[in-house]
């Protein structure tokens, strides 16, 4: 019964993580074109990498050493739903816009970190514990989708929600009630409260070090690299999605968290079958189909192609990143778990979507033809194109260099004795 209880907690912190992410995040590129703001959208996504870049601070300084997990999640929360709600009130102002968006994020990108390290470091076996409990922030996500669709759009002046600022009103509520929310949560203290504090052990060199090995870096290189392509999904995909007549736009988008959900809940199956190095792999080569699919799909709309790319996002999403943070939980040991997971944070949604988000905005405006604000679908097609090339050739790379032995992990699995080692055949 307790650990039941323990798994509603944090399920709950799951929901309201995710839904003040998936809130706003399907909407802002259709909210900043009706306000003018078409062509510095990329600018809006770059901010999560920004706060991705500054989160070692918050996961391997003060989350670390000083305070306890709960109390840093309550407080970066209650901030960064309070500029959400702020920013609309700049909508005639790009600058202060993004800027407002901009300190979201340096307050909610560190709490990706944190709730990982949270929920890892009182659950059991994170094989089998930590999907059930994610797949609630998938669960969110579509709540967004079809709530801004289906419920708010109803009542808001033209009937489209997704060019209102409502969308960043509710995810700025929701994250101040996670703000409160968090401070309940089970206690979590700083597990290096009494070590040195050095700049490496803040920027996650410390865990790099000690868990350094040719596959964990090919690991960590691969997963950068995969995400500079990944970026274009999150910006472009909605306004790829107006440009080919699609109507409720954030609702459609909710089909791949539905597809989400089914492998979220079939993932310790596929860790027992295909182990995490092939897990990883079919993730990564699953991007580069749903962008084929985009590319074929868009010189003539065609709406099945473009509806089952985004349908692959169970695989895309579930295979690539949460079997990432798995992967991160076992091979690292309970005193450097905050910093581990703050280091592939900075990675990929860091440094990754930094690069992919200013590269897609780049290549966005350069295809926009002269005098017009929407980009042909022709140019869709050579976009699309481009970024699954990409996502391949990092997908060919990690399956020639990561060799990841069977015995690896050993030492975070002794802190979940009913845990499955990573190692499976094909590692």
């Amino acid at each position: 019964m307790e650990h039941k209880y323990l798994t509603t907690r944090l399920s709950i912190m799951s929901f309201l993580q995710f839904y003040v992410w998936g809130g706003w995040y399907t909407s802002i590129a259709v909210y900043m074109s009706v306000e003018g703001m078409e062509t510095v959208t990329f600018w809006a996504f770059t901010a999560q990498p920004v706060g991705a870049l500054i989160s070692p601070f918050f996961l391997g300084l003060i989350a670390d050493r000083y305070f306890s997990t709960e109390k840093v999640m309550g407080v970066l929360h209650l901030l960064s739903g309070s500029f959400l709600i702020l920013a609309p009130q700049f909508e005639g102002a790009p600058f202060l816009f993004i800027s407002m968006i901009m300190l979201h994020q340096l307050a909610y990108t560190p709490t990706l970190g944190l709730s990982n390290s949270l929920a890892f470091n009182h659950i059991p076996d994170p094989e089998q514990d930590f999907p059930k409990i994610r797949v609630w922030g998938t669960f969110s996500w579509i709540f967004a989708g079809l709530f801004i669709s289906f419920v708010m759009s109803p009542l808001v002046p033209g009937g489209i929600a997704e060019q209102t600022p409502w969308p960043l009103y509710a995810a700025g509520i929701a994250g101040i009630i996670l703000g409160f929310y968090s401070f309940t949560l089970p206690h979590t203290p700083p597990p290096a409260k009494d070590e040195t504090v050095s700049l490496r052990s803040i920027l996650g060199l410390d865990a790099l070090e000690r868990l350094g090995s040719p596959s964990f870096y090919a690991f960590l290189a691969s997963s950068m690299l995969i995400c500079i392509p990944l970026a274009a999904y999150y910006n472009f995909t909605q306004l790829f999605l107006g440009a080919a007549g699609i109507e409720n736009i954030a609702a459609t988008q909710t089909i791949g968290q539905m597809s989400e959900v089914v492998f979220m809940i079939l993932m310790p199956f596929f860790f027992r079958k295909l182990g995490v190095k092939w897990m990883l792999l079919v993730g990564m080569l699953a991007w580069g189909v749903r962008y084929a699919l985009f590319a074929a799909g868009a010189p003539g709309s065609v709406f099945w192609m473009i509806v089952f790319g985004i349908a692959l996002h169970g695989i895309c999403y579930d295979f690539f990143f949460v079997t990432g943070q798995i992967y991160i939980d076992k091979v690292a040991t309970r005193k450097i778990r905050s910093q581990a997971q703050g280091l592939l944070v900075f990675a990929t949604y860091g440094v990754g979507m930094f690069i992919g988000a200013q590269l897609a905005g780049r290549m966005y405006n350069a295809f926009m033809e002269p005098g017009q604000n929407v980009l042909a679908m022709g140019s869709w097609a050579t976009f699309w194109i481009i970024l699954g090339v990409m996502a391949i050739a990092v997908a060919v790379f990690f399956g020639l260099v990561f060799r990841e032995p069977r015995d690896q992990g050993t030492a975070a699995t002794e802190e979940h004795p009913g845990a499955v080692p990573l190692g499976e055949p094909g590692l």
